[in-house]
């Protein structure tokens, strides 16, 4: 009995908020504390859902931004990362890796913005991209460190006196190793790159406007509805890709 209602509980604190989002994005003129004593509208829907709304023009970006950032971290993550693990015998480069998270976002943005204003990058999507790829990078490294272990090595090693080179090595005993995790780190980075606000709103200077960037705008705004609108879409990629993949990633990374 109470493992259920533990469960339940648990199931509720996750599907509220959940529902609060969707209830305020369908919700006109809601006057705390009344709950149904208003009009609904599917209007906002409707109009993220026209080919030329603002909304789903910021959807479609953060979702390339995203994958991009994201793909492009976890293959220079990992390869990097072999690289600290066999040749190099200081810890000074891994704990470099470290620095982008001992300062806040937007003091990070600050330090980075002289160089972006000298090539040009602020304000652009490009500057936006290399800007997350500063912190998605040095995470990819740090989580792909330990995975260079001595069985890595060893079947490395094994393949190499068998007469296979890099390629086949990385084919054959490295990539089907690594497939798991791969898969997560891209999925990490991709969830750092989506909620990304501090760095994208100041590099991109409200040019680049990603759902995150969005979701602050609208709040600023006093327009709840639409703020609410925004922060369902924002949470919906996540979701799918956690539930979608959870067997997946867990079976991959036990399986390692």
């Amino acid at each position: 009995m109470i493992n259920r209602s533990l469960f339940i509980f648990i199931l509720l604190c996750f599907i509220i908020p959940f529902a609060v989002l969707l209830y305020l994005s369908v919700s006109s003129e809601w006057y705390y504390p009344s709950l149904a004593d208003h009009q609904f509208t599917a209007e906002h829907w409707r109009w993220f859902l026209s080919g030329g709304s603002t909304l789903m023009q910021s959807a479609v970006l953060s979702i390339l931004l995203s994958v991009s950032v994201g793909f492009v971290s976890t293959v220079c993550g990992f390869f990097v990362s072999r690289a600290v693990a066999y040749q190099t015998k200081s810890k000074w480069w891994l704990l470099t890796a470290y620095f982008p998270y001992v300062i806040a976002p937007v003091v990070f943005a600050v330090m980075l913005n002289f160089y972006f204003l000298r090539f040009n990058l602020t304000g652009t999507i490009y500057g936006v991209i290399i800007a997350q790829f500063f912190i998605t990078f040095p995470y990819a490294v740090l989580f792909f460190f330990g995975f260079w272990n001595s069985k890595i090595r060893n079947l490395e090693n094994l393949v190499a006196t068998m007469g296979g080179d890099f390629k086949v090595t990385l084919k054959e005993a490295i990539l089907p190793s690594a497939k798991g995790l791969l898969a997560v780190c891209f999925f990490q980075t991709y969830l750092i790159s989506w909620f990304e606000y501090g760095l994208t709103q100041f590099i991109g200077v409200g040019k680049v406007q990603t759902l995150t960037v969005m979701v602050y705008r609208y709040i600023s705004e006093a327009n709840p509805y639409l703020a609410a609108l925004a922060g369902f879409l924002l949470v919906i990629p996540p979701l799918i890709l956690l539930i979608s993949n959870r067997r997946f990633l867990l079976h991959k990374v036990w399986s390692t």
